[in-house]
């Protein structure tokens, strides 16, 4: 049996609950922000009305006022986004128990088994008219046949749309589309195939195995895949717990970093929620990754391997930093890091050591942040830490991005 896939995205998700709770918003250039006088108001997300401007995620509002004058400005308030979001999947509940959130405000839909209830067109129909009855915000949906074309098919028309890929006939609609229109085509990728002149999912799909490996790894023959309609990975069920696959920690500082001495003291303020997440999870780290986001908004990544598993906060800081001070070139600023901790093992696993590690001042570093996180829950988090963190700081007062990724879906 062919399997029936919807992708439901909520459009412009945090501007339009903004915008519905505050009708007099209504029509005007909305931009969500950041605190105003942190980062002086990184846009976080925007309305259509503020898109037509060009106004983008991610730019100062010093920026998006050029573009825009008389664009209306707004702090996020999350509450407000997790309620709708919660209220979202209980209306995609009334047809599928296999529903598998991609973010707060996107899921993927497995209604295969419920026919009894209309095609996959008429079943994305009915949600998207009793969202925009009972929440007042509208959606996009993409139906297909596996949840790659499905989230491309949302993202095809909006806003409040309904777009179908079929079987018979994804070539035709999909492939002259850009190659980064492809969920797992980021910038680097897109900037990668297009160096090769690769441009669209149809060129990539077309593209040689050995060819794609060579240039872009297993990730190459991923997305060559799912050109070529070949995604079979499964829609979750909404009770179904992922076992953790990372857990990280990143922020948007509220000025750019422009040294490495600013670079290590939020990597060290970061680590702190990492060690404690990897305790709650009783996880260990194997290996370390890193996202730098410059000015430019650009982003680039680097990982490695730890030799020894480990919690500590303090290791786990040192080798990210040595991974960023032995990749990084200071061509431009930086605007946000992410730090994750990956790899990950049972924390009773037993490990091989090797020769070159000192385990009696890994061991000692770890009883150390053990004792410094049980004086952190108990009397607050600003209660001790690193010296270098009484120095002023770039880092916000409020931070918002915890990631704890499960195994998962893609890639």
């Amino acid at each position: 049996m062919q399997r029936v896939i919807l992708h439901c995205d909520m459009n412009n998700f945090y501007a339009s609950v903004e915008c519905m709770l505050n009708p007099e918003l209504k029509n005007k250039p909305v931009a969500v922000c950041g605190s105003v006088e942190e980062r002086h108001g990184i846009v976080l997300a925007k309305n259509y009305a503020a898109k037509a401007f060009s106004v983008s995620t991610g730019e100062a509002i010093w920026q998006a006022k050029q573009k825009c004058q008389d664009l209306v400005i707004v702090e996020p308030h999350y509450e407000q986004y997790m309620k709708f979001s919660k209220l979202a999947r209980e209306i995609y509940g009334r047809y599928t128990d296999q529903i598998e959130p991609y973010g707060m405000d996107e899921c993927w839909l497995d209604v295969t088994g419920s026919g009894c209830m209309g095609t996959g067109f008429e079943i994305a129909d009915e949600i998207r008219r009793t969202v925009k009855f009972e929440l007042g915000l509208t959606i996009s949906a993409g139906v297909s046949f596996n949840k790659i074309f499905a989230k491309l098919g949302s993202d095809m028309k909006k806003p409040d749309a309904i777009t179908c890929i079929e079987e018979d006939s994804f070539r035709e609609k999909i492939w002259c589309l850009p190659a980064s229109d492809l969920l797992g085509v980021g910038r680097a990728t897109e900037k990668i195939l297009s160096g090769y002149g690769i441009h669209t999912i149809g060129e990539l799909a077309a593209t040689s195995d050995d060819f794609l490996k060579c240039c872009l790894g297993k990730n190459g023959l991923a997305i060559k895949k799912y050109a070529n309609g070949l995604d079979d990975s499964p829609v979750m069920r909404s009770d179904y717990v992922s076992p953790v696959k990372s857990i990280g920690h990143g922020i948007t500082t509220m000025q750019d970093l422009e040294n490495n001495a600013e670079v290590w003291c939020v990597m060290l303020e970061l680590v702190q929620e990492i060690g404690t997440k990897l305790r709650t999870h009783k996880k260990k780290a194997g290996g370390i990754a890193i996202s730098i986001r410059n000015n430019e908004l650009y982003t680039k990544e680097w990982q490695c391997r730890i030799s020894i598993p480990t919690q500590s906060p303090t290791y786990l800081a040192k080798t990210a930093f040595a991974l960023f001070a032995k990749n990084y070139q200071w061509e431009h600023p930086i605007r946000s890091v992410t730090v994750r901790a990956i790899n990950l093992f049972e924390e009773d696993c037993p490990i091989q050591y090797d020769l070159f590690t000192d385990m009696k001042s890994l061991d000692r570093q770890e009883r150390l942040d053990a004792a410094i996180e049980q004086i952190r829950f108990r009397f607050g988090k600003d209660a001790i830490k690193n010296g270098v963190l009484f120095q002023k700081s770039k880092m916000p007062t409020e931070r918002k991005v915890d990631l704890v990724m499960p195994a998962g879906m893609i890639g």
